[in-house]
């Protein structure tokens, strides 16, 4: 660990925060409910290290990222071995049974990464139809064999693993498989989600690894071991990636789908196999003193981050800089007109490319500052209210407006190495236990259920709509930040939360990049914003004079659980030495680790 002296200085960093605890067994004490069902909220101190860090969702999961850098490992290994304890520790959030976006820097360039599902070759935009036309509810959607599409995480990170790792494939895999034989303790926040869930039991593989027999959950600091998922892991470390996609793991996850009681899908073993991820250019963009780089499409995260922080440039959002920690109803009122129009681009144009052209000149249009500009000239001093999509400067496209259901359920983590790499990695099975169905001791995706459940409208077909092969919209938002005058990696960062990740991610940027505080402080900040709705509040954390204010600018303003889970890795200098320093949310069990 780093020195006394610069610990001292990152817990004094924090203001309210008083001490970076030590890691250890006992980190799982830490854990707060869920923040999908319910608001947790534990002060958090930062953490600080000097060579190397990891931060994510859970401490387990920490831990084995954080062996991987102690073990001479790049920030790939270390993300690899996170994400495989967090299949374990976290199955309502993340694993092998879902996909991914990954940003990584290798200290020159910076790639993303495409880990997401796609749907099946025999699916089409009826999929999500009853058959009179109509769109199916979201239960009938979301629970059973239609939401599952081809699982991508691993072939994606076989493929960054390929090109960016040291450490052998299947030593990244022995932690994970170690607390599947010998068990882990039931934290807070999967009981939490276990006792309010009420779908995950009706399979009945789940019931009895998750329930005893009275079909209670297992309680908090019950042991629970996972074999089945134990050997699934022995075969992936061993055969690689093919282990999982082209045997009888794939075939298995095929039955499953198929077999379904009342709500089989379509996927096959041979959509399975033909999964493919991709490596796509980088959503990056200048703000002020720094150049930001997100996911590009078929998330929608970077291009409306990108958005939101070039119509906020055209202000001096320093001067609303927040007092006791909250934001003003100055700053709210900018920050929710700024994403109500790039919320209105998003839900117009955003989809797979590959399959449906985004509007002008492509992902330069839709960020081009003349363009943002344009936009941020519609800002008055009375909220907008619902915001109409703009029109990029280039080709027109025309499309209907999309109807997802983009649940909130998803995982983030960050790593920085020794050897000057870093990464931002949002993962994800879509819905709070997916689609609730269970095989090899890992949950299956209810990704397809981020489609559009309409195909088209008034103004035409929906961008979004299922088509064979595609890949859903994405919400995920993972983003590295650079200086531009010294072009160094300043900031990893990311987090959960459905179509709200956009405002939490931004909010952090502002925070860091506009506000000064670290990343920690800005995590900690009260969530808002507006997804082009009502100006969404995290409850219980603005005085009654701010909600007040915004109500008289125009603001419908919805008090709500904001249930982020950020978790960000800056650099930062002390007497000219730089160092780095982790933040995990409040709202969640994360923690940050290195040395």
């Amino acid at each position: 660990m780093i020195k006394l002296r610069m610990l001292a200085f990152a817990a004094a960093l924090t203001g309210a925060f008083t001490a970076v605890p030590a890691l250890s067994q006992e980190v799982q004490a830490q854990a707060q409910q869920a923040p999908e069902v319910a608001t947790g909220y534990n002060d958090k101190p930062g953490w600080a290290a000097k060579k190397y860090m990891v931060a994510a969702a859970n401490p387990l999961a920490v831990d084995a990222g954080y062996q991987m850098l102690k073990r001479g490992g790049s920030a790939i290994d270390a993300a690899i071995a996170t994400q495989l304890v967090l299949c374990l520790v976290e199955p309502q959030s993340s694993g092998i049974g879902g996909g991914a976006f990954l940003m990584y820097y290798d200290g020159k360039r910076v790639q993303a990464f495409d880990g997401r599902e796609t749907a099946p070759m025999a699916a089409d935009e009826h999929l999500f139809k009853n058959p009179d036309g109509t769109p199916l509810a979201r239960a009938a959607g979301v629970v059973g064999g239609r939401s599952v599409g081809a699982p991508g995480v691993l072939r994606m990170l076989e493929m960054a693993h390929r090109q960016h790792g040291k450490l052998a494939w299947k030593t990244l895999f022995e932690p994970a498989i170690r607390l599947a034989k010998q068990g882990f303790a039931v934290s807070p926040r999967l009981n939490g989600l276990l006792t309010w869930d009420q779908h995950i039991r009706k399979d009945p593989v789940a019931a009895k690894y998750f329930y005893d027999a009275g079909m209670k959950p297992w309680p908090v600091g019950h042991i629970l071991k996972n074999p089945a998922l134990a050997s699934t892991l022995r075969e992936i470390a061993r055969g690689g990636a093919d282990a999982f996609y082209t045997g009888h793991i794939a075939r298995d996850i095929a039955a499953k789908v198929a077999n379904h009681p009342t709500n089989p899908g379509k996927l096959t073993a041979l959509d399975i196999a033909g999964y493919r991820p991709k490596l796509r250019v980088p959503v990056c963009s200048d703000y002020r003193a720094w150049t930001v780089c997100g996911m590009p499409p078929p998330s929608s995260g970077g291009i409306a981050v990108a958005q939101m922080l070039g119509i906020l440039e055209t202000h001096d959002m320093r001067q609303y800089a927040p007092g006791n920690g909250v934001p003003g109803a100055d700053a709210v009122h900018l920050f929710a007109e700024a994403g109500r129009l790039a919320y209105a681009d998003r839900n117009r144009y955003a989809a797979d490319t590959d399959f449906v052209p985004l509007p002008g000149r492509g992902v330069p249009g839709l960020i081009d500052k003349n363009y943002l500009a344009r936009r941020a000239a519609l800002i008055g001093e009375k909220s907008i209210g619902v915001a109409e999509p703009g029109h990029p400067f280039g080709i027109e496209v025309a499309w209907g407006r999309d109807t997802a259901i983009d649940n909130p359920s998803t995982s983030h983590l960050a790593v920085v190495d020794r050897h000057g790499a870093g990464l931002s990695m949002t993962t994800t099975v879509e819905d709070a236990f997916g689609s609730r169905q269970m095989v090899g001791g890992f949950i299956l995706n209810n990704q397809l259920t981020d489609f559009s459940f309409d195909s088209s409208d008034k103004d035409g077909p929906i961008a979004n709509r299922v088509q064979a092969g595609k890949r859903p919209r994405s919400a995920m938002s993972p983003t590295i930040v650079f200086d531009k005058a010294t072009g160094k990696l300043v900031l990893a960062l990311g987090s959960p939360g459905g179509p709200a990740i956009i405002n939490y991610v931004a909010k952090v940027l502002v925070g860091t990049l506009d506000w000064g505080l670290n990343v920690q402080q800005a995590i900690a900040l009260p969530n808002f914003g507006s997804r082009n709705g009502p100006t969404e509040l995290e409850e219980r954390r603005f005085p009654p004079a701010t909600v007040d204010a915004l109500k008289a600018r125009g603001h419908t303003v919805r008090l709500t659980e904001q249930n982020s889970g950020l978790h960000g890795i800056q650099r930062l200098s002390i007497h000219g030495a730089d160092f780095w320093f982790g933040g995990a949310d409040p709202r969640r069990e994360g923690v940050a680790k290195g040395d």
